[in-house]
């Protein structure tokens, strides 16, 4: 009643007769004060005027419209400022009827380090001078494939500095030709920076001159009779030559380039992004956007370039197809960027062909999220029929406890919403109030914290939450959820079976006390395997990060002479805790602070 009346004070005209002819963003409110909708404009008043004063609007913009209780506007300097802002704002609030793709991890870089024998390795976040980084990837495994290739041909070492530092024998790299062995002295400094220098080039785009110098290296070593290193050269000289001539597309091999194409389908759109850096393909990635519903694939592009690359820095060029607007969206990211960016809606030669590519990856991923949709809905479908729960059941959250004998105890909760599962709602609890080894204590708790900020109106309620263990976690938690008031959510425990194998589950509900088990194949069991298992892990994972980070603490906090300075330095040179007590007296006493008399208490206690 309260929502009605507010949105009934609230009137379109005396708001847009007070609205500037400037450029900036606006957003629609709801009646409890939530963000609907956050748009940018050319002109604030024509814009926002055109919700109000024009009724041929699709279902979706009506929708909103009779939820708007409000409008806020930001004037901006230019249109493109607006577009930035926009998009910021988008991201930070997420509208119900914005396009919205959520990518919460950084980008990922293929790293070479620094110092006299660098490394290389895998990096996300911030980057610094010290090292040289070469990206960004459109993911993980592109990244982890390039740093296999680069070891198949430059051999460089991937170890981190605290195993390099302490090893006394070659690894198994060293062995498969993966690794030239620095840490043991097999090959010298001025080799080792040469394939350094190669390395780069190669990611740079300079093949050719890699191959020469390779080569020029290759003879001189033949000249000195040393034959077994001009038949490394050799072999690395033909493993590059193969690679140049699989890895490049038809282009300047200095360009870099991005091609973006959208394939929608059912209600459901894809967005596809082919990445090309010095004229080499990296590879693609796909995404897909929430509420894009009946929105036009050029309208959902346009969403994802303002998006994507607030985050990402853009390249020269980037390929899209007809419909867009990329007069604003190329000067915003020019200036974002600090160089011309340009966007190209109707590409040619092989430009198209990075278009027709990106398309026929969005076309074959679409496929594959509809296929794993089905399954979804299968599985979901099975087990609210084998548990008797209403077809309104949707929201699954799982509880899992981790701990080493009452040690560092970690309580998880992971999310499944939607027919997939919500990594961004997923939440740990440190465990200190229970006794040590007390589950029971341990799962009050991280219930009692989960589900107190829900009734407080700041989440969402599940339709099911399922807790890993038996009979007694169950009774635990119904008590928790009674107390909350929350006594109409679903509740079922999955213990481990008289076997503890996978398959032997038995299904605990908690209304009825009754144990289930399901068939090996059941596709309702396997649903909750998948939620069950998820939940496991991530419980593992955050117990053992408090682990390690207590006992690397307590171990170094308890020798005298140790402050938190000195403790840090020790960490940092040595790379962990592992790698302090494996360093010797003498290597101990070479940190700044340590004296030779420190060294050794710091050697007595730690052994």
């Amino acid at each position: 009643m309260a929502a009605t009346e507010q949105t009934a004070s609230f009137d379109p005209a005396t708001l847009i007769a007070g609205l500037p002819h400037l450029p900036g963003v606006y957003r629609m409110l709801s009646a409890a004060g939530d963000v609907l909708y956050v748009g940018k404009a050319r002109d604030l008043k024509k814009r926002v005027a055109s919700y109000f004063q024009k009724s041929d609007h699709g279902p979706r913009i009506q929708v909103m419209l009779a939820q708007v209780a409000g409008v806020e506007v930001t004037v901006t300097g230019s249109e493109g400022e607006a577009l930035l802002l926009e998009n910021n704002l988008i991201k930070s609030l997420a509208p119900r009827y914005n396009i919205l793709f959520r990518d919460d991890k950084s980008n990922p870089y293929l790293m070479i380090g620094g110092g006299r024998f660098p490394r290389l390795g895998f990096h996300r976040g911030a980057l610094d001078r010290e090292n040289a980084y070469f990206g960004p990837f459109p993911s993980a495994g592109a990244v982890r494939e390039s740093i296999q290739l680069l070891q198949k041909v430059f051999r460089l070492r991937t170890c981190e500095d605290s195993v390099f530092q302490n090893r006394s024998r070659p690894c198994l790299l060293y062995q498969i030709r993966r690794c030239s062995g620095p840490c043991v002295g097999l090959v010298t400094e001025a080799d080792y920076a040469a394939d350094v220098r190669n390395a780069q080039l190669f990611m740079q785009g300079h093949e050719d001159d890699v191959l020469t110098a390779l080569a020029a290296r290759m003879q001189a070593a033949s000249d000195r009779l040393d034959y077994e290193t001009a038949a490394l050269h050799r072999d690395q000289i033909k493993a590059l030559s193969g690679l140049q001539q699989r890895q490049y597309v038809d282009t300047a091999k200095s360009l870099d380039a991005d091609a973006v194409a959208c394939v929608e389908q059912g209600g459901v759109a894809c967005v596809n992004l082919v990445m090309i850096r010095n004229g080499r393909y990296l590879g693609d990635r796909s995404f897909f956007p929430e509420h894009a519903e009946a929105h036009a694939p050029a309208d959902i592009v346009t969403a994802f370039l303002a998006q994507h690359y607030l985050q990402a820095p853009a390249p020269a060029v980037i390929v899209v197809g007809e419909g867009i607007e990329t007069g604003e969206l190329a000067a915003a990211l020019s200036q974002q960027a600090g160089r011309p960016v340009q966007i190209v809606s109707r590409p040619q030669s092989e430009r198209r062909a990075w278009l027709e590519m990106a398309g026929r990856n969005a076309e074959l991923a679409l496929a594959q999220r509809t296929r794993e949709r089905g399954t979804q809905e299968l599985r979901l479908a099975a087990m609210r029929e084998a548990l008797g729960l209403p077809p309104g059941v949707q929201r699954i959250e799982c509880f899992d406890v981790s701990h080493t004998m009452g040690e560092a105890t970690v309580a998880a909760c992971v999310v499944y919403d939607q027919l997939r599962m919500r990594n961004a709602e997923y939440r740990r609890y440190n465990i200190t109030g229970a006794a040590p080894g007390d589950d029971y204590g341990a799962l009050r708790s991280a219930l009692a914290r989960r589900y107190e900020k829900i009734t407080r109106g700041e989440g969402v309620v599940p339709d099911l939450v399922l807790i890993d263990g038996g009979k007694g976690q169950v009774s635990s938690a119904r008590g928790v959820l009674a107390e909350l008031g929350l006594s109409d959510v679903y509740l079922v425990g999955v213990a481990k079976g008289p076997e503890r194998k996978p398959g032997l589950e038995e299904l605990i509900v908690a209304d009825g006390g009754s144990t289930l088990t399901l068939p090996k194949d059941h596709p309702g069991l396997h649903l909750v395997q998948q939620i069950r298992d998820e939940a496991h892990r991530f419980a593992i994972a955050g117990h053992r990060a408090r682990r390690g980070k207590a006992r690397v603490t307590s171990s170094l906090e308890g020798i005298p002479g140790i402050g938190a300075k000195r403790r840090r330095q020790l960490l940092e040179r040595f790379g962990g805790l592992r790698g302090v007590a494996a360093a010797s007296v003498e290597d101990l006493a070479q940190v700044e602070g340590i004296s030779e008399r420190l060294a050794e208490r710091i050697y007595r206690e730690l052994h």
